[in-house]
């Protein structure tokens, strides 16, 4: 399993990815308009964030993204994972262990002060699949407005 970086030529293969993403875990349909805009932001500018794709010998089997949160009690970056997505056909194959792993190891080069994610709270299949890679659960409950999605219908 390669990990490398995405590029725009991957632009399609995330846009699938983060749809399949948000119907299997939350059962949310998202905009693909707004979703490849917000895809192609991000792959065309790295201050955002970045995406890295696992890639098989038959092709991409997943993705990550990572986002940035600076700490000012660290005095340093928190990076986000976001946007974990593996195929059906390659789970619990090792693909969201090199994903993560790849990103570990960037991390303490970079001097990165931790490493955060938000997990859909019924998902517990992907809450132990973290807790496995060696994740805590936060002390945080996480709150938010969220002008774009409506998850009241």
């Amino acid at each position: 399993m390669e990990i490398r970086p995405a590029t725009l030529a991957d632009l399609e293969t995330v846009v699938e990815f983060n749809a399949r993403l948000a119907q299997e875990s939350e059962g949310v349909h998202l905009d693909k308009d707004r979703l490849r805009a917000g895809v192609a932001a991000l792959l065309g500018d790295q201050s955002l964030g970045l995406y890295f794709i696992a890639e098989s010998e038959s092709g991409p089997a997943g993705q990550l993204a990572l986002t940035y949160e600076w700490s000012d009690w660290r005095n340093g970056m928190f990076w986000w994972l976001q946007s974990v997505y593996v195929l059906p056909e390659f789970r619990r194959q090792g693909v969201l262990r090199a994903l993560y792993g790849h990103v570990l190891e960037l991390a303490k080069d970079r001097g990165v002060c931790g490493i955060r994610l938000y997990v859909e709270k019924e998902n517990r299949t992907a809450q132990e699949a973290y807790r496995q890679l060696g994740m805590a659960r936060a002390v945080f409950h996480m709150y938010e407005v969220d002008f774009v999605i409506d998850r009241e219908h």
